[in-house]
């Protein structure tokens, strides 16, 4: 089987995610070629890839429509692994392969960065970004076509940020314009967004069946993949039966992410640390916090994104997705930085529910509250300023605060007054249920 995609990134990600897709596809006929894995740092996994002749094992396990589901899949999409750091001089022919049509990419968040300390004649560049100019700058120069990438970083524009710093990189050492040409004319940097749990090697028996296999990987059965153009004909991932979405435009899919899935554990988590809870899981199981969640969702977040059959259906995953009990999901590690995420994923939600309806969501107003009541009262892991004005100022001063949110919510002193006075006289659990009677 012919190698026809380069795939920057041997992690537990992109070989629940991608590499799946690609076996299934493969082993259902409808494509017919491998990955190359490149380790995009120093010290990664390739040689054990390798040793293992690039096989594992994935087990996707989770909740489809209320019921628990569990496969197991032996992937065998994976050619062969490379080092660049070891073997550069492997790394670059794959420059001169006509057969590559696709990148695939996960390099981190911050793995689409300019690194002004990268050389064109490093063996290999550190930055991914910059290690992949050294390889298209061959591939023009040997005369072939460029290649369509699909990036899998969680930023913004991820296509659009990685061309931007090939660009860069073009210019800042100096090659041709004749590359520029061929960068803007013969390749296309999709925008992408993507959506699965992939929680990687098992700790739960699950790696007892294979002992010997190093890359042992599980992942939620829920997967989201939108693209911004549609290349289905060649990568036939729709077909194949995946959840992956072709179109001119990922924002709106991207809104219905942030407001529904982060939107949903950003505004429950204060609540939920608050009584004592200690997983999503949990939550869910709790008659109080479910009912609570599912009020904000159906009463206040849908009715603002839009209730269509892509946020319903979105939606409904939720709460399977939260429901997975194999899937562990502290609140205390997704309370990171609540603030800023709770500006972005549930106060614009706020704030056009106020616009459209007149009055603010009491549910999602309440979330606010108990937020300014977790920073009052625990311990929250958050930046300093941050931590120091949500503890130290009062309400009034704390919702004036533009830094913290962005836009100035003195109009919502009275409501998140009420509702903290509230918090502190009858507790937590108790003033959830006060608000659902």
């Amino acid at each position: 089987m012919k190698e026809t995609i380069i795939q920057f990134g041997e992690g537990n990600f992109l070989r629940g995610f991608f590499d799946y897709f690609l076996d299934v596809m493969n082993k259902n006929g409808l494509y017919d070629g491998k990955a190359v894995v490149i380790q995009p740092r120093e010290g990664g996994k390739c040689a054990l890839l390798n040793e293992q002749d690039c096989k594992y094992n994935l087990y996707l396990r989770g909740m489809v429509a209320g019921e628990i589901k569990q496969e197991h899949h032996y992937i065998e999409s994976v050619s062969r692994g490379i080092d660049p750091y070891k073997n550069y001089d492997e790394y670059i022919a794959l420059a001169y392969n006509p057969d590559f049509k696709f990148v695939v990419s996960n390099t981190t968040e911050a793995g689409i960065a300019f690194d002004e300390s990268c050389l064109f004649d490093d063996k290999p560049c550190k930055g991914f970004p910059a290690k992949l100019t050294q390889l298209l700058y061959r591939r023009y120069e040997n005369g072939l076509d460029g290649f369509v990438f699909l990036p899998c970083e969680l930023i913004d524009n991820n296509g659009d940020e990685l061309k931007k710093c090939v660009l860069k990189y073009a210019e800042f050492w100096g090659l041709s314009d004749g590359f520029v040409d061929w960068i803007n004319e013969k390749n296309t940097f999709t925008n992408t967004l993507v959506d699965r749990i992939v929680t990687g090697y098992p700790d739960d028996g699950t790696q007892e069946k294979h002992p010997d296999d190093k890359f042992l990987d599980t992942a939620e059965i829920f997967h989201l993949w939108v693209i911004e153009g549609d290349f289905e004909n060649e990568l036939p991932l729709k077909k194949a039966g995946f959840n992956v979405i072709w179109t001119e435009d990922a924002k709106p899919y991207k809104k219905i992410k942030v407001r529904i899935l982060n939107g949903a554990h950003t505004s429950l988590v204060a609540a939920a640390l608050l009584s004592g809870i200690e997983t999503v899981g949990e939550a869910m199981a709790d008659e109080t916090t479910s009912a609570f969640l599912s009020k904000a969702m159906n009463e206040e977040i849908l009715p603002v994104v839009g209730k269509n059959e892509d946020s319903l259906s979105f939606a409904e995953s939720v709460f399977d997705r939260f429901r997975n009990p194999f899937i562990r999901h502290k609140w205390r590690a997704i309370s990171l930085n609540s603030v800023s995420k709770f500006s972005v994923r549930v106060l614009p939600t706020i704030l056009e529910y106020k616009e459209k309806y007149g009055k603010y969501p009491k549910y999602l107003s309440l979330s606010l509250a108990y937020l300014i009541y977790f920073y009052k009262n625990d311990t929250p892991d958050d930046n300093a300023d941050a931590v120091a004005l949500m503890k130290n100022g009062s309400i009034v001063d704390i919702l004036a605060n533009v830094s913290l949110w962005q836009a100035d919510l003195s109009d919502m002193t009275d409501i998140v007054t009420a509702y903290y006075e509230k918090i502190s006289q009858l507790g937590a659990k108790e003033t959830m249920k006060w608000i659902l009677s």
